[in-house]
């Protein structure tokens, strides 16, 4: 069976757009998949946070992860400052790495543009980012358009490290869903549905109650045609809300179009947020059971022991390729 690996940081509100193009398609693949999910909180302090509230959104991002679907039983969940491999792994391969590539990394160029002082762990973002995928012998990677560039790095020094000391890497595939990937706002549709967006009205976080969803679909930007009609590049706003309502209800764009013919965008709208808020109301009830249960921890402790034994395999691997250590008499 092919591993998979993927990660989301816990920082910010988890959104409607993180739930369809990452979350429900992890629910999928954990059937077909040897999948890890990792809450990534060493990403998350490349740029600074409130410890407490980082501790607080790390338990809560992975009570959604199991409360949208993710099977512990199939699937390994896990934080990664848990499993020390990865720190290790990721210093290892920073050594690796070239500062003109990770310069040209253009998240590292976004986030760093106009600030007079920027934090190390910002530029080397990607040779950790590497380390996770590499750690687990990972097949696949199902990311957004967003981290292409970060995956194709991954390949390039999983490439340059077994040419340079063993062939002990995967080298991984990436795997970037046709439909959903890219959740667009709901007031810029030119602009992806971001967690750390500061126009609250711009996305949907998946614990956001009924009323709320309602005033943010019913203020989402669409056009003055009044036609319920999918066409991107000429009806952004509209094209984001059929593509939110086809991957939600499991319906075509083409059979929702039809429904409302000669009607408006308030119809539309309307339906619409039901269809959001009967997706989340399940998650929501699920999500609150095990925040006010021990089960979550129970989870992630028997996730982080299970993904330490696969990495420290590999840590290990590494560190006899790069002549790392004392080499142990038998």
């Amino acid at each position: 069976m092919q591993n998979i690996f993927s990660g989301i940081q816990p920082s910010g509100t988890i959104t409607l757009g993180n739930y369809i193009g990452a979350m429900k398609q992890f629910v999928e693949l954990q059937h077909e998949y040897n999948c890890n999910f990792c809450i990534v909180d060493q990403h998350a302090i490349t740029i600074a946070q409130d410890p407490q509230q980082l501790r607080k959104n790390i338990r809560s991002l992975a009570a959604l992860y199991i409360a949208c679907g993710i099977d512990p039983e199939k699937s390994t969940l896990f934080i990664q400052s848990e499993v020390p491999a990865h720190a290790q792994a990721g210093w290892m391969l920073q050594c690796v790495a070239y500062i003109g590539e990770l310069e040209r990394m253009t998240q590292f160029k976004d986030k760093s543009a106009g600030k007079d002082g920027v934090s190390a762990g910002l530029l080397t973002y990607p040779p950790l980012m590497a380390a996770d995928i590499l750690l687990y012998s990972t097949n696949l990677v199902p990311v957004g358009e967003d981290q292409k560039q970060h995956l194709e790095l991954t390949r390039d020094l999983a490439e340059r490290f077994n040419k340079k000391y063993n062939d002990i890497f995967t080298i991984p595939e990436v795997r970037i869903a046709e439909v959903g990937a890219r959740v667009m706002s709901l007031q810029d549709p030119l602009k992806k549905m971001s967690k750390s967006d500061p126009n609250n009205k711009a996305f949907i976080s998946l614990l956001d109650e009924p009323k709320q969803i309602e005033k943010k679909i019913k203020s989402a930007v669409t056009d003055s045609e009044g036609i319920v009609k999918y066409d991107k590049e000429n009806k952004p706003g509209v094209s984001n809300l059929l593509s939110i309502y086809s991957i939600l209800s499991n319906r075509s764009i083409a059979d929702i179009e039809k429904d409302y013919i000669g009607k408006g965008y308030g119809d539309f709208k309307a339906d619409l947020a039901q269809v959001v808020i009967d997706t989340l109301e399940p998650i929501q009830t699920k999500y609150h059971e095990l925040m006010n249960s021990s089960e979550l921890d129970e989870i992630l402790d028997r996730g982080a022991e299970k993904a330490d034994r696969v990495a420290s395999k590999m840590l290990k691997k590494m560190e006899n390729a790069m002549g790392l250590g004392r080499k142990k008499k038998k």
